[in-house]
């Protein structure tokens, strides 16, 4: 059974940083792109950034420059650094597969509050 379980979240004052990973089991980790996906609450959820197998990147313009997503592979885990964090960061952000989501992947999620 696949599951992603995202992890790293918390209470993070405007300008800090913060890092996510999102550990895969089962094979889908090394099969696909991933991707780093956010919703803030009332919202919908909302792409954040994505990585292909080869490790190739894309950003959502509103984090772009300041998120780097990565993955390694071996460790079937896939990482989001966040710096110069601003409040309208503030979402539970999840990861699933990219381009394409698969709805059982959902995991719970962690959340990310950015308030002074």
């Amino acid at each position: 059974q696949v599951q992603l379980v995202e992890s790293g979240g918390g209470l993070v004052q405007p300008g800090g940083s913060l890092r996510l990973s999102c550990a895969a089991s089962g094979s889908v980790f090394s099969r696909n792109g991933m991707g780093w996906y956010r919703q803030a609450p009332g919202k919908e959820r909302e792409f954040v950034a994505s990585i292909t197998i080869g490790s190739r990147t894309n950003y959502a313009d509103s984090v772009k420059g300041r998120f780097t997503i990565s993955r390694d592979n071996a460790k079937n885990t896939m990482y989001l650094q966040m710096n110069s964090l601003k409040p309208e960061d503030t979402a539970v952000y999840y990861c699933n597969t990219f381009p394409k989501n698969y709805g059982a992947y959902w995991g719970q999620g962690t959340q990310v509050t950015v308030s002074s």
